[in-house]
């Protein structure tokens, strides 16, 4: 079972949604977060964990990672989740936490890959799918694929378009490992 982390709109939770993927819970850090209007609308149990409400981030991981525990999840997919993860949760779900991120990594990690793409005046960035460990968008890379930049007024279009299928691609083999390892 996957449980989704989300922080925004939730367009890749809706490729994972739309892909048939078994997401069993998703957390949010902001109330506001449209992906929740997303999960309710499949059907899925939903929950804003936000920092407000606890005393620190540790505290808030560790209350969100026993939330999904207790709603069978497994494998763990940020998928525009915007805060880094502290240990507490890190270590409920090691070597089962994977990322999709807006730029070839190691290039551009952080909260503004395209814009720092940009200003880097690149020819090409592209899409990573990687592990997640307790850095700044340094896990293991999964996969990646390249996107042109150019014509720029498309690229942020283009990105998403292929984290749509890539995301769900890569977790849906990462599921598939899984319960062949059972």
């Amino acid at each position: 079972m996957i449980g989704v982390l989300v922080s925004g709109n939730g367009s890749n939770l809706q490729a994972l949604i739309d892909a048939r993927l078994p997401v069993s819970a998703v957390a949010a850090n902001r109330k506001d977060a449209y992906a929740l209007v997303r999960a309710r609308a499949a059907g899925i149990p939903a929950a804003t964990f936000s920092l407000q409400c606890h005393a620190d981030r540790a505290e808030r991981d560790l209350v969100m990672a026993t939330w999904l525990e207790e709603h069978g999840v497994e494998l763990v997919v940020l998928a525009g989740y915007m805060h880094l993860l502290t240990e507490p949760f890190l270590s409920r779900f090691p070597q089962r936490i994977v990322n999709v991120h807006p730029s070839l990594l190691p290039a551009f990690p952080g909260a503004h890959a395209i814009d720092d793409a940009l200003a880097a005046g690149v020819a090409t960035t592209g899409v990573t799918v990687h592990r997640v460990d307790e850095g700044l968008d340094t896990g293991p890379v999964i996969a990646q694929e390249e996107v042109v930049v150019e014509p720029r007024g498309t690229l942020v279009e283009r990105l998403h378009a292929v984290e749509h299928r890539l995301l769900p691609k890569v977790v849906m083999g990462l599921c598939r490992s899984s319960v062949a390892a059972r």
